[in-house]
């Protein structure tokens, strides 16, 4: 019986597609400017291919990708330039997102019949505090009995299950009696699946971007208003990785 429902942030309660389109535009353009380089079309290629390795790993700290991006170049910025690059990043970012139009609806409903939960990676460098896009988002606080930020105060970053674990203690939930509902293949999907969780994967229709293959059966929604349609249906596990 399903009792909790736990939701990733990013791309999955907000969007915020626009914001780090701009952002990544702008950084680069920056960074390009900064360290004197000729060639665009070779310092983008080797920009992307450094900034995929990192995400690869669950990496989201620009600050670390730039900063590795610098080295291969065999290029030292000027002192705190990635540092204060990353901070504007962030505020772009923040700036350029939004709620869902279904978000407060969906949750509304939710919060009267489930223990809900938060679970977001964090910003910034791993393991220290950060100005999560979160904090423009108050008026979601009310609709959570628990927000973790992944990736802060030595708790790993999904996939990693121990996020997962934390936030159904917390709920005082057993895991067989939560979904988790997220945007991203790795982190959420298989995340909350090795963590016991019914992982639902959201690729929202408002969302332009290229999805990764569906590597095992799971409930896909593309929009949060569908989710209020599979748990009237008594949504069944449907993760077979087999």
């Amino acid at each position: 019986m399903i009792k909790a429902i736990i939701f990733d942030f990013t791309q999955t309660l907000v969007d915020s597609s626009q914001g780090f389109i701009h952002a990544e535009k702008n950084a680069q353009k920056k960074i390009f400017s900064s360290l004197e380089l000729d060639d665009w079309g070779d310092y983008l290629k080797i920009y992307r291919q450094i900034r995929a390795e990192f995400m690869a790993k669950s990496g989201n700290s620009r600050l670390l990708i730039w900063q590795e991006l610098c080295n291969n170049l065999s290029k030292k910025p000027r002192k705190d330039f990635l540092e204060d690059l990353e901070k504007d990043y962030w505020r772009q970012v923040n700036e350029h997102t939004f709620l869902f139009d279904e978000t407060l609806m969906v949750l509304g409903k939710l919060v009267k019949r489930y223990k809900l939960g938060l679970i977001s990676n964090s910003q910034g460098q791993p393991n220290s505090s950060s100005n999560h896009l979160l904090q423009g988002f108050k008026i979601l606080d009310s609709y959570f009995q628990y927000i973790l930020i992944a990736g802060e105060n030595s708790i790993p970053a999904k996939p990693d299950s121990r996020p997962f674990k934390i936030c159904l203690d917390q709920l005082e939930i057993n895991p067989s009696d939560a979904i988790y509902v997220g945007d991203d293949w790795k982190n959420d999907v298989i995340g909350s699946s090795n963590a016991g969780l019914q992982p639902v994967w959201l690729k929202h229709e408002s969302v332009k971007r290229n999805w990764p293959n569906q590597e095992f059966s799971v409930p896909q929604i593309f929009n949060l208003k569908q989710l209020l349609e599979l748990l009237s249906q008594n949504i069944v596990r449907s993760n077979d990785r087999s």
